[in-house]
């Protein structure tokens, strides 16, 4: 018995010492998955071994249950998950932390806000769909216009918020906020308002705000209906940043254009506009000289040369391709070549800079969540819980699906070989056995 209580003595002093060690000490950068896309924000991941097969009985290091409703992508650093949550009908908002080895809570749950009249939000989304962006000792959470918060992510404490944004999301929020040096930056493109703000990311105050320029007042081609109309202003979009030359810009969706803006002032320098399409959602990608931007409701992708000034519809439009054009999910740009599943379950390839389609090719399914690019391999998640994975090439060849209980709705994270899948109920770590 003695012996026995010294072990499990020892054991505790192991386990205190691990998870001390976990929460403080500096993460490497497979330890990392700092928002919805990864941490070069384009869905690529350097992860060589990946696990190809899995389902319920096979290669699920843990499963854990979530509760609510959210379709936001868990984030990671070091040894801790970050997810956010909240009630099916919008009431309360909260945050998770857990432990990466074993899924159990690092951190107690926590409540960040309560609403006692929340905005509507259409069955399909959820109140929780926009992703945390991460990153040393500090968590950034959003919830669209009623709550945005600063966390420290050793304590959980809260460092600021904010609950003064105006915006009708009209059908709930979807856009993650976003991380730029020391700026984090939010779109906010409701049926009432459309602006980016950007913030002193330790702070929470407002650095610039620029609203979105395009014309709503016109009447829609195809529906001869006033784009003013709450559908025809929406987006869901998250930006991200590319460069010409020495120059950052930040690629940001709206509806009816995609535009260019000054990350560290706000100001527009160019937008190219689209008024067939609306309520954008899938994150652009860029490379290639081009930025490739699926527009939203009205099936377009448009391939734009991002060195314009003003309105460079007429002129920077490098191509455009409407046949499996996702609304939600986003797309991979791969070297020459641009993967993409489209919301019905069709998926395509296409040259990067001509837009000539390569295959396109009908998984089954309906898709939301956005695939991840692993070591030469495609990793596609349905609406049911199904997942695909395919080689990332010219040429079209299913290597495995893959089946789990529930749907993806949230995209997926990676860190070492390790996927965390969040279906609508769990949060899996998948990994392959022989390698941990």
């Amino acid at each position: 018995m003695k012996r026995e209580l010294t072990c499990f003595g020892l054991g505790i002093v192991v386990l205190l010492t691990a998870l001390l060690n976990s929460a403080t000490r500096p993460a490497t950068a497979g330890e990392r998955w700092t928002s919805y896309r990864g941490p070069a924000d384009q869905g690529h991941t350097d992860a060589e071994h990946l696990p190809l097969h899995w389902s319920e009985d096979e290669n699920v290091v843990w499963k854990a249950p979530i509760e609510g409703k959210a379709w936001s992508t868990p984030v990671i650093w070091g040894d801790r998950i970050w997810l956010t949550n909240a009630r099916s009908d919008g009431s309360r908002y909260s945050v998770l932390c857990l432990d990466k080895n074993s899924g159990e809570p690092a951190l107690p749950s926590k409540v960040l806000h309560s609403a006692a009249l929340p905005q509507y939000c259409h069955p399909f989304n959820s109140y929780a769909s926009p992703s945390p962006v991460i990153e040393e000792g500090h968590v950034y959470v959003s919830f669209g216009s009623p709550y945005n918060a600063c966390l420290d992510s050793e304590t959980g404490e809260v460092i600021w918020q904010r609950t003064d944004f105006v915006c009708n999301h009209f059908r709930g929020p979807a856009s993650s906020p976003f991380l730029y040096q020391g700026l984090l930056i939010l779109h906010f493109d409701g049926s009432d308002r459309q602006y980016l703000v950007a913030m002193d990311k330790l702070t929470g105050e407002t650095v610039w705000q620029t609203d979105r320029t395009v014309d709503f007042d016109d009447e829609d081609p195809n529906t001869g209906f006033p784009h003013r109309q709450g559908d025809f202003r929406k987006a869901f979009s998250t930006p991200i940043i590319t460069y010409v030359g020495d120059q950052a810009i930040l690629i940001s969706l709206g509806a009816k254009a995609l535009y260019g803006y000054n990350p560290r002032t706000g100001v527009e320098l160019w937008r190219v506009e689209n008024r067939r399409c609306h309520s954008g959602a899938c994150r652009p990608v860029a490379g290639q000289g081009l930025v490739f931007a699926p527009m939203g409701s009205g099936g377009e992708l448009l391939a734009v040369r991002p060195n314009g000034s003003g309105n460079v519809t007429e002129t920077h439009l490098a191509w455009t391709y409407k046949r499996a054009v996702p609304r939600r999910p986003s797309p991979l740009l791969i070297d020459d070549l641009l993967f993409m599943v489209n919301d019905d379950g069709v998926a395509a390839c296409l040259e990067a800079k001509s837009g000539e389609e390569i295959w396109r090719k009908r998984l089954a399914g309906n898709f939301s969540a956005s695939p991840i690019h692993a070591n030469g391999r495609i990793y596609f998640f349905d609406e049911r819980g199904k997942a695909t994975v395919i080689e990332a090439s010219r040429r079209y060849e299913v290597l495995a699906t893959n089946q789990l209980d529930d749907g993806f709705m949230a995209s997926p994270a990676v860190t070492g070989n390790a996927l965390y899948l969040r279906t609508k109920t769990h949060l899996y770590r998948i990994e392959e056995q022989s390698s941990r």
